[in-house]
């Protein structure tokens, strides 16, 4: 099978696997030859793939996998791959999570000021809504 990892600024990967192991929200799969077609999210994870009796493996922050005619694909927005677990585990994988928690942060910080933003925007139109004038 090949195996194609890439973000938005790059290929990380492109090689021939025998099989994968991912994540996904509903937990740890694997995929080898002949795998029927497949599309799923993935998680903030380690991917590790066996080719040749080696072992590699490369954390995602997310993204989505596709299995189609022999060939997995990856497209996520970081990807980090390397030759040691517990360094991706202990490093990758935690600075992937802090990103995705200030993200959320940040989110969430937006819609309050919209929120806010709309909410005096009401307050100030009283009775001339319906009219379509501001006091």
């Amino acid at each position: 099978m090949r195996l194609h990892i890439v973000t938005p600024l790059s290929i990380v990967l492109d090689r021939q696997v025998e099989s994968l192991r991912a994540e996904d929200f509903s937990g740890s799969f694997g995929i080898m030859q002949g795998h029927a077609p497949f599309l799923t999210a993935l998680e903030i994870s380690i991917v590790n793939w066996r080719q040749d009796r080696t072992e590699g493996f490369c954390a995602v922050r997310g993204g989505v996998l596709t299995v189609l005619n022999d060939t997995i694909s990856i497209a996520t927005r970081e990807a980090v791959p390397g030759d040691d677990l517990a360094t991706l585990d202990q490093d990758v994988l935690t600075r992937f999570q802090s990103d995705a928690d200030a993200e959320r942060v940040n989110r969430v910080e937006s819609v309050q000021l919209q929120l806010n933003a709309i909410r005096r925007m009401v307050s100030r139109l009283g009775e001339g809504a319906l009219s379509g004038e501001f006091r």
